[in-house]
């Protein structure tokens, strides 16, 4: 999905080389957007059907967008989606992630400090479900938007109760989906001279909360006093 300015079309291009790269075998790519200009013409552009929400002025519905995968009929689309972030990069075979067993298969919300694995909430970088088959989801939002909200940080946590309560909730293994800042980063002090590395088993490196592949790939953080050396690796990787 893509919407507003924060990313530009070479995020949804690069986004297709990769997946072509790593995937095998015949696919649809879809981008829901609202400005399709720039887009390679391998890419399905489709509009973002509408969430509902009652937006205060100057309130923006962020994230929550992304519920809109789970209409019934989403422009007609059917069979299995893998959803991706349009800030991921990949780096590992993807045929995987259309046959590991399970509903509806998420990464498990990453651990901090005190927290621990079993946490329910799942990161929403990338999941996998069947089109149209989920529609409670969305049916459920919008009927219940505000309490939705009050009792649910974002969208993930929100998605992953619900499922959760259905028993439908599964998670990739944990080496697929590793987190650029928790899991590349090597530890203080080595941060300031060891180069960010790609976990062992990873599948799909997450870019989340703090910094972008172009950042990393830099060697920029936007954490004072953080440092990292350039992900050198990112530029092999992260390419149409």
């Amino acid at each position: 999905m893509k919407w507003g300015t924060k990313y530009g079309p070479e995020y949804v291009n690069r986004l297709y080389g990769m997946v072509r790269r790593h995937l095998s075998g015949d696919f649809s790519f879809i981008c829901l957007t609202d400005d399709a200009t720039g887009v390679r013409p391998e890419v399905r552009c489709l509009p973002i059907p509408p969430l509902n929400l009652n937006l205060k002025p100057g309130q923006r519905d962020g994230a929550w967008k992304k519920l809109t995968t789970f209409e019934a009929d989403l422009h007609g689309l059917r069979g299995t989606a893998l959803f991706l972030d349009l800030d991921v990069v990949v780096v590992g075979g993807l045929d995987d992630f259309f046959t590991q067993p399970g509903e509806f298969l998420i990464i498990r919300d990453y651990p901090r400090f005190w927290r621990t694995g079993t946490r329910i909430i799942g990161n929403s970088s990338v999941y996998r479900f069947e089109l149209g088959a989920h529609a409670d989801v969305l049916a459920n939002f919008r009927a219940h938007i505000e309490q939705a909200q009050r009792d649910h940080r974002n969208e993930q946590v929100y998605l992953s109760h619900f499922l959760h309560d259905q028993g439908k909730l599964g998670y990739w293994p944990a080496a697929w989906c590793p987190s650029f800042k928790y899991h590349c980063i090597p530890a203080w002090p080595s941060n300031w001279w060891r180069e960010p590395f790609i976990p062992e088993g990873a599948r799909i490196v997450i870019f989340h909360g703090e910094v972008n592949p172009p950042d990393a790939l830099a060697g920029k953080r936007n954490k004072r006093f953080a440092h990292i050396e350039p992900a050198r690796w990112i530029a092999e990787y992260w390419k149409e």
